[in-house]
């Protein structure tokens, strides 16, 4: 429930917002008070899609700093807030610029599909870029049998699964989905044998094995509000619950882990969104000649649905 100071806050949110003439951007990991808020909540694909075609001129983006970046390079006519500059993403932290390089040098002939969890610098020497919600469209599209994909293991692991090409994988992992164990799974199918498992395909391999369904936080929405069961757990990140309670009040949601939670998601408060508007901070920007090169990798994403 609300706090008076949580209210007064909240309705000057909305009333900096139309000031501003700004639009507010939420991650699906994002927390309920954020999701609330927030004109817009997604994932990675459906944000960069928002940031670059709504008309606002000021975005505030929260989610962590690759995303606001990422929001930039696609428009940077526009003011894109981070509310937390300290939100940052481990697994985007798993590469960077000189280690694709040197990737890249060993494997001159590969194209390299870069997961959007990346840096801008990352993503300018990189031939395109997907998200968990396109990552097989893109590679099945690209024209090259041989693949570098960076950064996540996981995901790389999970769309070999299901294409013909040579998939080369970086070492990368998110932090907060490889939390989850065989263990977590075993429990929830002894107390709960007749839900459905839904995973991110962030997770480690056998655990995708053991799920229902597999798929990105768009498509886990999807799948739990369409599927016939009433019980449904959830192998990403909590924040995905929070949308599901209210999209389906008539079903039950379990959490896979309890380690599910994204502690840089859970950064941006109300408050940072408040302060954000107020001081219009923080300004997330890219070096033009960095933008122009992430730029292209981008929109070649954006042509895969």
């Amino acid at each position: 429930m609300a706090t008076n100071m949580d209210s007064k806050v909240f309705a000057n949110i909305l009333r900096l917002k139309e000031k501003r003439q700004a639009i507010i951007l939420a991650h699906s990991y994002q927390s309920e008070e954020v999701q609330q808020i927030a004109d817009y909540v997604g994932d990675s694909f459906g944000l960069s899609v928002q940031a670059k075609e709504n008309s606002a001129q000021v975005v505030v983006f929260c989610g962590v700093h690759f995303m606001a970046e990422s929001a930039y390079i696609l428009a940077p006519h526009k003011t894109i807030l981070l509310p937390e500059k300290t939100a940052g993403c481990p697994l985007a932290d798993t590469i960077d610029y000189e280690g694709l390089q040197a990737a890249k040098a060993q494997y001159p002939n590969a194209t390299v599909v870069c997961y959007i969890n990346s840096s801008a610098k990352v993503k300018s020497i990189s031939d395109i870029c997907c998200t968990s919600s396109n990552a097989l469209q893109v590679i099945t599209g690209v024209d090259n049998d041989q693949i570098l994909f960076v950064p996540d293991k996981n995901l790389a692991h999970y769309v070999a699964q299901h294409t013909k090409k040579q998939i080369i994988p970086w070492a990368g992992a998110c932090v907060t989905h490889q939390r989850v164990s065989l263990n977590d799974v075993a429990l929830i199918r002894q107390h709960h044998p007749d839900a459905v498992i839904a995973v991110h395909p962030e997770c480690e391999p056998e655990i995708v094995d053991q799920a229902d369904f597999v798929g990105s936080t768009t498509a886990i929405i999807q799948y739990a509000v369409s599927c016939t069961q009433t019980k449904v757990v959830i192998g990403t990140e909590m924040g995905v619950v929070t949308q599901l309670k209210a999209k389906c009040p008539t079903k039950t949601f379990y959490l896979l882990a309890p380690g599910l939670v994204c502690p840089n998601m859970k950064k941006t408060r109300l408050q940072s969104i408040e302060k954000a508007l107020i001081h219009m901070e923080t300004k997330i920007t890219v070096s033009e000649d960095i933008r122009i090169q992430a730029k292209t990798a981008l929109e070649r994403m954006l042509t895969y649905k």
